[in-house]
């Protein structure tokens, strides 16, 4: 795995990252330190779970800003992936029917399923899941911001409760 993750120093040496490299110099970034790691945890998952792309990048971006360790923060964000992302998209909009006073509402889910189907077939994947993101509107948007915000605040108080640091020897 190390011979194709770039190190620190070849990632401050490349001429596509040298606007940001200033940035990119700080120990703080890098070191395993209890409060960066779990500062970390808690910025990727909170992204990884709001946002369905581009989560990685701000993830990067929010960790420098706030020094915390760069590349935990962007591992972090891994917590939505293709196999995720279904259970937890189907659970942020119970959850946001549930928080908005909506009861649930079988036959419009069927509903957004036969239509992103429909699109799926003539469009393409991407095409048919926009279109079921959309459909659902604000119950999923409402179900994802609390997931966001309770699974970065989940993330962070494990990171830091499990934290042990090295002994010395």
């Amino acid at each position: 795995m190390r011979r194709w993750v770039p190190s620190r120093e070849e990632l401050l040496r490349s001429r596509w990252l040298a606007p940001l490299a200033h940035r990119l110099d700080d120990d703080r970034l890098w070191h395993f330190e209890r409060g960066n790691v779990a500062l970390a945890v808690a910025i990727g998952v909170f992204l990884g779970l709001l946002l369905p792309v581009g989560q990685f990048i701000l993830a990067v971006a929010l960790a420098v800003w706030l020094r915390a360790h760069v590349a935990i923060a962007a591992a972090a964000t891994l917590v939505s992936n293709p196999l995720t992302f279904p259970p937890i998209y189907w659970l942020a909009y119970r959850i946001g029917r549930a928080v908005l006073g909506k009861p649930p509402d079988d036959a419009r889910a069927a509903e957004i399923e036969a239509g992103a189907e429909i699109i799926t077939a003539s469009q393409g994947w991407l095409e048919g899941t926009w279109f079921a993101i959309q459909a659902a509107g604000p119950p999923l948007f409402a179900g994802l911001a609390i997931l966001a915000v309770l699974g970065s605040v989940l993330g962070y108080t494990l990171a830091w409760l499990f934290w042990r640091p090295r002994r010395k020897p």
